[in-house]
């Protein structure tokens, strides 16, 4: 903000000024709108009834020019239809007639004497000859080939007939043997530029395959002839003996001529498209685009030309009506007519704006007109536009004056409010009312909010302190907490240094100041060791204390001598006494014979604990489970035998371990635990120990612990030597 003189830019001042000096344009650009309004009135009506005559002109024109062309262009296109349908359909006839005549002879061949056949000779090209093609493996010298070429030879005279006469370019019919007789006039053709005889693929190509597979007349799409590059379709027709392929007959049907007649229809924005059963133009005078005719070309039912995609797959089922279809950025009116008998559609296309020539020409002539009749009307107009300029500099002149005597009013009661909240701070944190502020509108109740704020501030300054103080003083209280928790864990490693018949190791990571779970060892007697490993349901303080009674009344139990089952049902019983917080215990308990490496085991609702065997690897022992500790009283629990041979060691933990989270939700899990401690699988406690918690460390990358995380190790070495 910058101050000159009385006058503040950029602030309050600034704002009250724009707002009033707004107003004051609002006010006359709506008197200018509605004068305007009224002088365009006439102008308007006069504007609004040359447009309507315009439109009118220009639908009717359209109108009468699409039905023109819808009633001629649709009967053009079905007439080109059915001529290019009667070719397809006569060619078809004609195959069907060499398979039936296939038929009979291999119905009855012994009815058919056999027939010579020969290979192509170049010296009888330009004459209509029957000649053998093979394929590179066949074996038409084989007696059974040989005999099978020689009775489909009698279809001959019958191939050259439909040659000559059929309007076909070649006749033919194909042996699965890789053998075929062919008719045409082009002997010369079917040798390479060194005079060999080419062999043919004859079960590779479309129309053989396609006879074969669908099991009757087939089709095939446009195609270059392998013998002469002409563009065409060729038939194929399997005949059947006895349930088996016999033969497929066919014929090719060169298409120069619909070619040359698709590229002479082009003229004058209009032009004529084939597009097959795939959706593949086959022929098109254009030479770029989507309706251009190349190999492996867009299938126009799927193209991303959702207008022409439509229209193509209706075509291809059904006449069509004209209608309006964007292709390459060009509107065209197409129609569309099916080629029934190859499954093809014929469509016709006229550029929109070819047609639309004349209505354009109309109405620019009128736009013409309409201007010439209103450019004297807007001067006049222009006249009342310097006037209402001069309105409005005066207007403004005088509404700058008036909003900076309303914006001194409003603001000088907020500067003082600003200057009393900028003193506040130290001591002095209590904003009060003073007259200048009782203004009586909206200021009033903003510097009573003020005051009433900074009553609340100070007030909740006290508690903050308050809450402060009890903070400090719980933490110490957990601190402490912890301290004894800590101490009522065995701490001291090695913990029995005078034994060398056992090592043992622990540790307890709890997830809050204390945890919930435990371990113990201790000697029973001088031969027996008591080993426990237990997790108490929840967290915090109360579970730390339910975990302290848990370990003493166990430890107190076993020390008195009871077996592992007994002295779990009596702690039991005794927790269930007072559990009003229905807390509960999963416990593994096991008791080790030094001498002689026996042991016996419970386990009430623990995890499994790794054994690993000397020379092997850790495995997780798994057997059925007693119910937890502290559940319900009076329910026995099981113990198993176990022995320990020396060198042998196990690992019990608790539910922390393999549930321990990472950033991604996912679990420590046996898996991992299992590599873990297999990663120096004869390592003492102590160091089998540090190896799982390398472990759960990188795998839990820093994510925060949930649960408590305690560990025990033992090792057995065998007992004492003499």
């Amino acid at each position: 903000m910058k101050k000159i003189g009385k006058i503040v830019l950029g602030g309050l001042y600034q704002k009250i000024y724009n707002l009033a000096l707004y107003s004051i344009i609002l006010v006359i650009a709506a008197y200018t709108v509605v004068l305007f309004y009224q002088i365009s009135h006439l102008r308007t009506l006069v504007a609004e009834t040359n447009a309507k005559q315009k439109e009118s002109i220009a639908e009717i024109s359209r109108q009468t020019m699409n039905s023109v062309l819808s009633s001629s262009m649709v009967q053009s296109t079905r007439e080109r239809s059915y001529i290019a349908n009667d070719l397809f359909t006569d060619a078809a006839e004609k195959v069907m007639m060499l398979g039936d005549y296939a038929g009979k002879i291999f119905a009855d061949p012994d009815a058919y004497p056999f027939h010579e056949f020969s290979l192509p000779d170049p010296a009888k090209d330009g004459e209509i000859t029957v000649q053998l093609l093979v394929d590179e493996d066949a074996k038409p010298n084989d007696p059974e080939v040989n005999s099978r070429l020689g009775l489909a030879a009698n279809m001959s005279d019958m191939l050259v007939s439909l040659y000559q006469i059929g309007g076909l370019n070649s006749c033919y019919i194909a042996l699965p043997d890789g053998v075929m007789l062919l008719a045409d006039n082009n002997s010369a053709g079917k040798f390479d530029e060194h005079g060999n005889m080419m062999f043919i693929s004859i079960d590779e190509r479309a129309w053989y395959a396609g006879a074969k597979e669908t099991g009757g007349l087939f089709f095939t799409d446009v195609v270059q002839d392998v013998f002469t590059g002409q563009i065409g379709i060729m038939l194929g027709y399997p005949v059947y003996q006895n349930g088996e392929l016999a033969a497929v007959v066919g014929a090719d049907l060169f298409l120069d001529n619909m070619a040359a007649a698709v590229n002479e229809a082009t003229a004058n924005g209009s032009f004529v498209f084939i597009v097959n059963g795939s959706g593949h133009v086959v022929f098109s005078p254009m030479k770029t685009g989507l309706l251009q005719v190349r190999a492996n070309s867009e299938d126009l039912r799927e193209s991303d030309n959702t207008e022409l995609a439509e229209f193509i797959r209706s075509a291809l089922m059904q006449n069509t009506d004209i209608q309006t279809v964007n292709i390459d950025g060009t509107d065209y009116y197409v129609a569309g007519a099916p080629i029934d008998s190859v499954g093809w559609v014929l469509v016709s296309a006229v550029s929109k704006e070819l047609t639309d020539q004349p209505t354009i020409r109309m109405e620019e002539a009128y736009d013409s007109i309409l201007n010439d009749a209103m450019d004297s009307f807007d001067k006049g107009l222009n006249n009342s536009k310097r006037v209402i300029i001069i309105l409005v500099i005066v207007a403004a002149v005088l509404g700058t004056g008036a909003a900076l005597v309303l914006a001194k009013r409003i603001v000088t009661p907020l500067e003082t409010m600003t200057k009393r909240v900028v003193s506040l701070g130290g001591d002095n944190l209590q904003f009060r009312m003073e007259p200048a502020l009782q203004t009586g509108d909206e200021i009033e109740v903003l510097a009573e909010s003020f005051a009433n704020l900074s009553a609340k501030t100070l007030q909740y300054v006290d508690q903050v302190k308050t809450v402060t103080a009890e903070k400090e003083r719980i933490g110490a209280e957990l601190n402490m907490a912890t301290a004894i928790q800590a101490s009522q864990l065995p701490r001291l490693f090695p913990a029995f240094p005078n034994r060398s018949e056992f090592d043992v190791y622990a540790s307890m990571t709890p997830a809050k100041e204390v945890g919930g779970d435990f371990y113990d060892f201790f000697m029973i007697d001088d031969d027996h060791i008591g080993i426990v490993m237990a997790d108490v349901s929840g967290k915090g303080v109360p579970a730390a204390l339910f975990m302290m009674v848990s370990r003493v009344l166990i430890k107190s139990h076993l020390q008195n001598g009871e077996k592992v089952s007994e002295a779990l049902a009596n702690v039991n019983n005794q927790l269930c006494e007072s559990n009003d917080a229905e807390f509960f215990v999963t416990v593994w308990v096991g008791v080790l014979e030094i001498s002689t490496g026996k042991g016996t085991a419970a386990n009430a609702g623990h995890e499994h604990p790794a054994l690993r065997r000397v020379g092997g690897s850790y495995e997780l022992i798994s057997y059925r489970h007693s119910p937890a500790v502290a559940t319900m009283e009076g329910i026995p629990f099981r113990e198993h035998e176990f022995e320990l041979h020396p060198g042998d060691s196990f690992f019990v933990y608790t539910d922390g371990v393999t549930e321990a989270t990472n950033k991604d939700k996912e679990l420590f899990g046996n898996d991992r635990l299992l590599e873990a401690l297999n990663k120096k699988p004869d390592a003492d406690p102590e160091e089998v120990l540090s190896n799982v918690m390398d472990g759960i460390n990188s795998f839990v990358a820093g994510a925060e612990q949930f649960d408590d995380i305690t560990m025990l190790s033992f090792k057995y070495k065998g007992p004492e030597k003499a």
